[in-house]
């Protein structure tokens, strides 16, 4: 492939006459209208943020700005870009010099990227792809019209002009300038299986419509594979995460740590006892709840209170909310103290209870957990514990502080 200045040098050559072909210049009003009509079914109804990748002379960016959309065109071609800006001019389109490969703007910025006969030219189509569902809002659409020419019968007066540069809007990227006699003689493209191949693990559906026997979209009858493919993302979801409750149970200036075992997730370490929120439960009768199941406590409401609420993000995983409760019990043999003892009552999960030195924890403990009671200690009511990917879940003395106050 030739280099990117001789790739802009061929389209800035080409602008000149690019809009000759029917489907480039759309200046027959039955292949202008043909094209709208099909751009009406693949644009949102409501008027969105249309990016029209490799736009070339910005014929179908024209038809989407009068559907009523904002639209961006972007071409490699300083020619092809002015001829757009001609075009669209009174319409608030943008036109932007740049590669469609790497479009100059910002991700999630737009509703729709809309590209024809672009990606078969270009290399790394993955990568390609994957950069332009960034630039897409969520539940964002790409629309890709492709096709794979030069299959039909050469000697078939239809066939003529269907293989090579002939009919097709490159709009200003790399593609056949680059392209050897004999890849030019051969058919070029990217197939509808092919494409659908590449795009169906980005997004959430597709569809395939093929555009071939539609013989006013070219202005002739064609004979080879020519389609579009529409692709919508995923909508944005409304966050949710998993809620726990950790009780910090105090024994004058001790607080009772149970160590985890055979749970898969930091066995070995100390943690204070703690559990999940069930659906329809609240946090203090979740509280309640796991203190009679792990430690064998009866606990009423009056004798808990919330002092700390933690978002925490393990270095792998989503995010989850803890909510840190706060309850004493009296030291055994001390006049009027109810003597209560927590017993190990899942010894499959919890290998052992110990009472350890509030002001005094151990090193070897889950690191949000410790970074909980450390901010416990503080007097913090609110916090994020933000793990990296790659941070020890274990607590470190040595190692990077990810305990944020936030009040």
């Amino acid at each position: 492939m030739r280099d990117d200045t001789s790739t802009t040098a061929y389209w800035d050559a080409a602008a000149g006459h690019f809009d000759d072909e029917p489907d480039h210049g759309l200046r027959d009003p039955a292949v202008r209208e043909a094209w709208a009509a099909r751009l009406r079914g693949w644009l949102p109804e409501r008027p969105g943020d249309v990016l029209d990748l490799g736009c070339g002379t910005g014929s179908l960016a024209l038809l989407a700005a009068e559907a009523g959309h904002r639209v961006t065109g972007v071409d490699r071609s300083p020619r092809m870009a002015r001829l757009a800006r001609e075009k669209l001019a009174g319409t608030g389109a943008t036109v932007l010099v740049g590669d469609a490969a790497e479009p100059p703007v910002p991700e999630r910025s737009f509703d729709v990227v809309l590209v024809r006969h672009l990606l078969w030219l270009l290399p790394d189509r993955e990568a390609v792809l994957r950069r332009w569902v960034r630039l897409l809002r969520p539940g964002g659409r790409l629309v890709l019209i492709e096709g794979r020419w030069g299959e039909s019968d050469p000697a078939s007066p239809s066939a003529a002009g269907q293989s090579g540069s002939v009919g097709l809007s490159a709009a200003g990227q790399s593609g056949l300038v680059g392209l050897s006699a004999a890849e030019r003689s051969g058919p070029v493209g990217l197939s509808a299986a092919e494409l659908s191949g590449l795009v169906g693990p980005l997004a959430e559906r597709l569809s395939v419509e093929q555009l071939g026997p539609d013989a006013a979209l070219w202005g002739r009858v064609v004979r080879d594979e020519r389609y579009v493919l529409v692709a919508d993302l995923a909508p944005a979801r409304r966050h949710a995460e998993i809620v726990d409750v950790h009780l910090i149970l105090r024994r004058g200036g001790e607080v009772l740590l149970a160590r985890r075992a055979n749970t898969g997730y930091a066995d070995g370490l100390l943690h204070a006892p703690s559990g999940h929120v069930e659906d329809g439960e609240d946090v203090r009768a979740a509280l309640l709840r796991e203190t009679a199941e792990e430690i064998g406590i009866t606990l009423s409401p009056d004798e808990v209170r919330a002092v700390l609420v933690m978002q925490h993000k393990a270095p792998t995983g989503a995010a989850r909310t803890g909510w840190f409760f706060e309850a004493e019990l009296g030291v055994p043999g001390r006049p009027g103290e109810d003597g209560r003892e927590p017993v190990n009552r899942e010894p499959e999960k919890c290998s052992e209870l110990g009472w350890f030195p509030l002001d005094a924890l151990p090193d070897d403990m889950v690191a949000y957990c410790r970074a909980g009671l450390d901010a416990y200690r503080a007097g913090h009511r609110f916090t994020l514990h933000w793990h990296e990917p790659g941070d020890p879940i274990a607590y470190d003395p040595a190692g990077p502080d990810r305990l944020t106050p936030l009040g």
